[in-house]
């Protein structure tokens, strides 16, 4: 009888040790923020994940009370500022700008030290990055299912830039590809093509909206599909790649993440603030001119937007042979 009182003592006594461990966490994360906040952008300052950062952050600031800072780590395809965020404390306090392009880093970088998908904790989705596909208008197709014909009677004579090997625009063009079998020659550039694409060196490309909206309108391109599955607000008139191409869906993304092992509750009210954030008036149409459209998600269905990106953009890499630049 003794053994039992004891016994019971002894349950009692680790479940207020474990309840009493619980209450610091919570307040922990209850009182968070404390002090400021990195947000960590992995590509250059003035690229569109880097401008969205910037507009979530300053009212992010306003409402919790302390500073979330943006610095820009880029390098390496985006690997220095993602490894930088896996390697800092999960404590709230750095965080990560991601984008789709992180997804695919895997397939590029095959001796990573670090596994996105399973060391970064998804928080809050701040939006699709959809490409218009965009055409100098010597090429004589006027829809996609024109470009398409024309290209499979034409093999490898259209050629269209990207910025680079691996990057977003590229892997969506490459899915493209590997969907329809047209022979389109692929040129990546390291500098600006927009010059070239416009003088007809080469006669398309996928790419993000706002930097060619103008030259859709007067005539200098002609816009056939955006890579979105649903149409954009900046291009009403444009139907999706997905019409033509069932199952055809190639945006790129953006959000915010943390290192693996943040406590629950700040994901939960980071994800809470910034839908808050994203979902007003007057900022969804900011991002509507960015060319960002956004949805709202949990961090559940945010990681499995993550993960579901890493397995469809291995494919694609595999198909294509991408080899990282």
């Amino acid at each position: 009888m003794a053994l039992q009182i004891g016994r019971r003592v002894l349950l009692r006594s680790a479940g207020g040790l474990v309840a009493a461990a619980a209450v610091p966490r919570m307040a922990f994360a209850l009182d968070y923020p404390v002090r400021p906040v990195h947000m960590i952008v992995d590509i250059s300052a003035g690229l569109a994940p880097d401008v969205v950062a910037r507009l979530v952050a300053a009212p992010l600031s306003a409402q919790l009370g302390q500073q979330f800072i943006v610095e820009n780590k880029p390098g390496a395809g985006g690997n220095v500022g993602a490894e930088y965020v896996i390697r800092a404390a999960p404590d709230g306090y750095t965080l990560l700008v991601m984008i789709s392009g992180n997804a695919a880093s895997g397939a590029l970088y095959p001796h990573l030290g670090f596994n996105f998908v399973r060391d970064m904790t998804p928080i809050a989705f701040m939006g699709y990055t959809p490409f218009v596909v965009v055409v100098n208008p010597m090429v004589p197709a006027k829809t996609l299912p024109e470009l398409t014909a024309y290209a499979k009677a034409n093999p490898g004579k259209l050629n269209l830039a990207s910025p680079g090997a691996g990057t977003a625009p590229h892997l969506a063009f490459e899915l493209f590809r590997m969907m329809t079998g047209v022979d389109i020659v692929h040129v990546p550039y390291r500098t600006p093509y927009m010059a070239d694409l416009l003088g007809g060196q080469v006669q398309l490309a996928f790419v993000a909206a706002p930097p060619v909206l103008g030259y859709i309108k007067s005539g200098k391109l002609r816009a056939l599909a955006v890579t979105s599955a649903t149409r954009m607000d900046a291009l009403p008139d444009v139907p999706p790649v997905g019409d033509t191409v069932p199952g055809y869906e190639g945006s790129g993304w953006l959000g915010l993440g943390a290192p693996k092992g943040i406590p629950a509750e700040i994901v939960d009210k980071l994800n809470k603030e910034i839908n808050a954030i994203v979902a007003d008036p007057a900022m969804k149409k900011r991002l509507n001119g960015l060319g960002v459209e956004w949805a709202a998600m949990t961090p559940a269905d945010f990681g499995k937007l993550i993960a579901d990106a890493a397995n469809k953009w291995a494919k694609v890499i595999k198909f294509a042979g991408i080899k990282a630049e």
